[in-house]
C-alpha cells in the first residue's frame, strides 16, 4: 500500500477527495459539517502528520474560530467519533483518516525522528491478536495499533 505522507503523492486531490468523502457522508447522514468542524479536519489533512488539540486551537484562535480548549476538543470529538480522523493514543495526538471510504481497522506507523505518522490498514482477525479473540470468544470492536520506529527518508539518512 502507498500511504500519503511516506510517498509522493498528489495531497491537493488527496485533501479534496477527503473532505468530499467528508462532506457526502455528513449529507447522508444529516449530520453537520460545521465551519469549525471542517477546518479542523482541513487543518489534520495538511500535514499528513499528528497534531495536538492545543496546537490546533492556536490554528483556530490565529484564524478567528475560536479561543477555547473545548472549540477544538468538540470538533475534533465529532470527526473521530464519525471515522474522519483518529486519535493517536501514544502521542495524545490526532490524525486525519487516509481510508474514509473503508470500513477498516488503523494501525499508525509513527516516525520517532521527523513525527510523521501514517495510517496503515490491518486486519483485526489476522494474526496473533485475532486469534486469541476468536479463542477466547472475544469480539473485537476497536484496536489501537501504533508502530514507532523511522520512516523511509529517515531511515535513509540515520544509514548515511
Amino acid at each position: 500500500m502507498t500511504a500519503p505522507g511516506f510517498e509522493t503523492h498528489d495531497h491537493g486531490s488527496c485533501v479534496a477527495d477527503s473532505l468530499q468523502q467528508a462532506e457526502q457522508y455528513c449529507a447522508e447522514q444529516r449530520l453537520q459539517l460545521t465551519p469549525t468542524r471542517r477546518r479542523v479536519l482541513e487543518i489534520l489533512l495538511e500535514g499528513h502528520r499528528s497534531m495536538g488539540a492545543y496546537e490546533i486551537l492556536d490554528r483556530l484562535r490565529a484564524e478567528g474560530l475560536g479561543s477555547q480548549p473545548p472549540v477544538a476538543y468538540r470538533a475534533l470529538d465529532f470527526l473521530t467519533m464519525h471515522g474522519f480522523a483518529h486519535r493517536i493514543e501514544g502521542l495524545n495526538a490526532f490524525i486525519a483518516c487516509t481510508h474514509l471510504s473503508d470500513s477498516h481497522s488503523p494501525a499508525f506507523l509513527i516516525c520517532r525522528a521527523c513525527n510523521r505518522v501514517v495510517e496503515a490498514e490491518v486486519d483485526l482477525m489476522a494474526g496473533e491478536l485475532g486469534r486469541a479473540a476468536a479463542d477466547a470468544g472475544f469480539v473485537i470492536e476497536r484496536s489501537v495499533r501504533e508502530a514507532i520506529g523511522l520512516c523511509p527518508a529517515c531511515a535513509q539518512e540515520a544509514r548515511a
